[in-house]
């Protein structure tokens, strides 16, 4: 497995509480998570984005697991229609998965541990609390260099930043500081100025689509 560590990965543990395990903002961070590894494949060139649709130019194997898993599932699913799919359509299908296979990768890395309870000695419910503290750490002392000081963004840590403010996640990533401090930075990281044309374009999309499921289920949920 690659030791760097995911876009999708570093969502996760910005959601996991590092002592109950508990998710926190689930469903966002859940959309945000299946946001990251698309965006990520079309970074390393596996993938394009382009007008909210997207389709698979590569299937080389990146080297990294969870990325491969997910490219794998995504080439089957595109095949099945000549036309190009929605992104939005490919995250409404695999967030869950998506999700299960982030954690999965998280529990092997040795940066959780899984924990299974039982909710009135019924339900059964899985926590993942945190096993080892130092990704977490150098993550958010990342996100507070470029965010909060002003630093030049990497591609990687631009892209979290887009996805993190298209999924309204704020708090997850900067819980002490207000939102207004912080929104307003994201949102110009999130314009993706700093990054190259494909990139930019990837971003873009990845946003629209997070921001665009982010509300149907919003509004479902209101309903």
């Amino acid at each position: 497995m690659s030791t760097t560590v995911t876009l999708a990965e570093e969502i996760a543990l910005l959601s996991l509480d590092d002592e109950s395990g508990a998710a926190k903002e689930r469903s966002s961070a859940g959309w945000a998570v299946a946001g990251g590894i698309l965006l990520e494949l079309a970074m390393a060139g596996r993938v394009t984005v382009t007008d909210g649709r997207l389709a698979v130019t590569d299937t080389t194997p990146t080297g990294t697991a969870l990325l491969d898993g997910r490219l794998a599932q995504l080439d089957e699913w595109t095949r099945r229609r000549e036309r190009p799919r929605k992104v939005a359509d490919w995250l409404t299908k695999d967030q869950s998965k998506a999700v299960t296979a982030t954690v999965e990768s998280l529990c092997e890395r040795g940066l959780v541990v899984e924990e299974r309870n039982r909710v009135l000695g019924l339900f059964p419910v899985r926590r993942y609390p945190e096993a080892d503290g130092s990704v977490e750490r150098e993550l958010r002392a990342r996100l507070t260099s470029v965010v909060v000081h002003g630093t030049e963004p990497d591609d990687r840590t631009g892209g979290l930043v887009a996805l993190l403010h298209a999924a309204k996640l704020h708090r997850l990533a900067f819980p002490e500081v207000p939102r207004k401090l912080v929104s307003a930075r994201m949102a110009k990281i999130a314009d993706g100025q700093w990054a190259g044309d494909g990139v930019r374009e990837a971003i873009r999309n990845m946003q629209a689509a997070v921001v665009a499921v982010t509300v149907v289920t919003a509004t479902t949920t209101v309903l």
